[in-house]
């Protein structure tokens, strides 16, 4: 067997992909239903990207860890205490990025916390996607590494069941598992302060807080059951039927404790967990099927392999990027109300003259824009894989 699928980075590079559609497109205000988060309760094909992309973190886990266990604990620790800090303090300065903003028509250094123009305090996030990835990797790597496969099952486990048990006991008595029923909300509120939380539902209330990271981690270790399985069993119809019936299994799993928990991507309930799990399990399965027992690597599969490849460094110019160009000021006529210049961005600028006009469905010209994004992203990449680049943490 090879040492490694090559079904495994294109899945990887898919979930990446996957990921600049839905973060890029050319209005918020203007996207189909499925790019869309759901509101609260459910789970639509965009609140798959992120927990396909921890699974793809576990995958990717069980290729390294067995060399990490030849090399002893010193060498483990060093290696998952560096790439962890290292992508948490990234996520931290992607947030922080351009490091300057505009406050009253002028440029100023962006402080750790500012007064809007409105008078509202504002501040650098301290959670976010990549310091969630880095600390479930951190925990994950603990997880696989010291204990045994039937053991790191059992704590998975655990840990689905403790966080169930403590979004009941500390969340609202009627709706614990509401918006405002939250119990990690406060947590992350006496931790890092409202200026430093994100708000993008009205009211302080972190998707990547610090409580619903505990099942995020569980998602990072299905992926690393899997690919350990993958390593073990070889490339046999035996494990590849095995794969898709526990994906089957975790599916009907998640559904049946929705109806007691619900699924939410955004307080990332277990059932949440399992469901998705189960759905990158079949994905992966029959990515398996099609490119490593039917031979089928067609230009898709190696379009999604360039992205998987260069994965973290992409995801992090996808949203460094558009910050940074957002500071370049274009003339876009005077306001009627006010008078005044009203300023765009040169991506803005590009949507709203181009992509916009594409057609009278706002949502095409958005998702046009947004895939746009993508082969831009992409011939980045694909450049860096021909000169046999890889930018890795």
């Amino acid at each position: 067997m090879n040492n490694r699928y090559f079904s495994l980075d294109t899945f990887r590079g898919a979930t990446v992909a996957l990921m600049i559609l839905v973060n890029n497109p050319g209005n918020w205000g203007h996207i189909f239903p499925p790019l869309k988060h759901a509101t609260w309760h459910g789970c639509t094909p965009t609140d798959l990207v992120f927990p396909f992309f921890l699974f793809a973190v576990g995958n990717a886990m069980a290729f390294v860890i067995p060399r990490f266990k030849k090399e002893g604990d010193a060498f483990f620790w060093r290696k998952i205490a560096k790439r962890s800090a290292l992508i948490f303090i990234i996520g931290i300065l992607l947030s922080w990025s351009p490091f300057v903003m505009y406050q009253q028509d002028a440029l100023v250094l962006k402080s750790w916390s500012w007064i809007t123009d409105s008078g509202q305090l504002s501040g650098i996030r301290f959670l976010g996607v990549l310091q969630r990835i880095a600390l479930c990797y951190f925990v994950g790597s603990i997880i696989a590494y010291y204990a045994s496969t039937t053991w790191a099952f059992i704590l998975s486990g655990s840990i689905l069941l403790i966080y169930w048990l403590l979004c009941i006991l500390f969340g609202n008595i009627n709706d614990p598992y509401s918006l405002s029923g939250f119990f990690g909300t406060s947590i992350d509120l006496t931790l890092f302060g409202k200026a430093h939380i994100y708000s993008g539902e009205g009211v302080p209330f972190d998707p990547e807080g610090l409580m619903s990271t505990l099942p995020s981690v569980v998602q990072v270790m299905f992926g690393y059951f899997v690919g350990t399985y993958i390593q073990t069993k070889g490339k046999t119809y035996e494990m590849l039927s095995n794969l898709f019936l526990a994906g089957v299994v975790l599916i009907f799993t998640g559904y049946m404790w929705d109806m007691i928990f619900p699924i939410n991507k955004k307080i990332w309930t277990s059932s949440y967990t399992i469901y998705t799990s189960g759905l990158a399990i079949i994905t992966l399965s029959i990515m398996i099927y099609f490119i490593e027992f039917k031979g089928n690597k067609a230009w898709w599969t190696t379009f999604f392999d360039v992205f998987g490849k260069n994965a973290l460094f992409i995801f992090v110019l996808s949203g460094f990027l558009p910050r940074v160009l957002a500071l370049i000021r274009i003339n876009n006529g005077i306001s009627e109300k006010t008078g005044k210049t009203i300023f765009t961005s040169p991506l803005n600028w590009f949507y709203d003259h181009i992509c916009k006009n594409i057609s009278t469905d706002l949502r095409v010209g958005s998702l046009v824009y947004a895939l746009i994004m993508i082969g831009f992203y992409w011939l980045i990449v694909y450049i860096l894989n021909k000169k046999k680049i890889y930018i890795k943490v």
